[in-house]
């Protein structure tokens, strides 16, 4: 039995920041996290099994709320 896992899109910003963070971990600190260039986190994002936005759909508050969310995801799995 398959598992459905519907489209992310560019405001699903929880579940952006889970894929990331299952595919960094720990790599990415918060420190690091807001270091990260836009052109690497667009990419990656890009990246992710069922995303289904495009490039030019993205933009800067997609992306600031995608690295914000991404760290508190990060800090919630330091406790």
């Amino acid at each position: 039995m398959s598992h459905f896992e519907p489209p992310i899109h560019w405001n699903d910003y929880e579940d952006i920041a889970m894929k990331l963070y299952e595919r960094f971990g720990d790599d990415f600190n918060e420190g690091k996290i807001y270091r990260i260039r836009f052109t690497d986190l667009l990419k990656w994002v890009l990246e992710i099994p069922n995303f289904s936005g495009t490039p030019e759909q993205s933009n800067e508050g997609h992306l600031e709320m995608i690295q914000s969310t991404w760290v508190y995801e990060w800090r919630d799995n330091q406790k």
